[in-house]
């Protein structure tokens, strides 16, 4: 089976332009739907795809946050050699870290953080939820159970330069909190069950900014823009976004 890659969207409205960053393992899908929503509010808004990312979790492998994060640079950037200088930021899980880093960065009228995982609930979510996306991905591929056992059980010794890749991003994130100083809406999933949800808490209380709002989504997981209360969630960040100072 012949698998379509996802790509990064650019959907053009008015003259405020949101970055959406999708999660890890994850694509520019996990974001678009919001996107759609904010595009119809009038905000205009670019999603890069990170390198690795929709295709073989072999080559997922083979990158590391800091790849990542040169593509948020790139997407930032991209909104803003096509005019877009005033740029709200909105991230999922990893998205949410490189949305909170790049606010201490550069300059971004707000953050909304989604599900940011800066407690992990252990090393062994996370190696399961990467063999499980290989799983996923092969099955799509169209591999017999027997051939993707066997391409598992080889996969199973090769995620721990990526994990420990994670951690020490989130690592280095939690040390730069006390920069945030762009308003921000945390957002969190009380039903997540990839992090510690107790990461929003100590999120909302370890960030500078003077104007900061929690928001707990009682019916939500983890991949909270495509869980039952995403059109709340979609009403909300247009919310917050529209209390931002745009100058224009």
């Amino acid at each position: 089976m012949k698998l379509v890659p996802p790509k990064p969207f650019f959907l053009r409205s008015g003259p405020h332009a949101v970055l959406l960053l999708h999660r890890f393992k994850g694509s520019t899908g996990h974001v678009k739907k919001l996107g759609r929503f904010l595009q119809a509010k009038g905000y205009t808004s670019y999603a890069p795809l990170y390198k690795g990312h929709g295709k073989s979790p072999e080559e997922l492998l083979n990158t590391s946050p800091k790849d990542w994060w040169e593509d948020v640079l790139a997407g930032y950037q991209t909104l803003r050699n096509e005019g877009y200088h005033e740029i709200a930021v909105v991230g999922l899980s990893i998205g949410a870290l490189f949305s909170l880093s790049l606010s201490t960065k550069l300059h971004v009228k707000g953050v909304v953080s989604m599900c940011a995982p800066l407690e992990i609930i252990s090393r062994d979510v996370l190696l399961h939820s990467i063999v499980d996306y290989a799983k996923q991905y092969k099955k799509l591929e169209g591999k017999s159970d027997n051939c993707i056992n066997l391409e598992i059980d080889t996969f199973n010794t090769q995620p721990e330069d990526t994990i420990e890749s994670v951690l020490s991003f989130i690592k280095r994130v939690k040390e730069e909190l006390s920069y945030v100083n762009a308003p921000t809406l945390v957002v969190q999933g009380r039903l997540d069950q990839q992090i510690n949800a107790d990461s929003a808490n100590l999120l909302y209380n370890s960030i500078s900014s003077i104007h900061k709002d929690l928001k707990w989504y009682e019916h939500s997981g983890h991949v909270i823009t495509l869980d039952r209360q995403k059109e709340e969630l979609h009403r909300d960040v247009y919310q917050f976004l529209e209390t931002l100072s745009w100058t224009t």
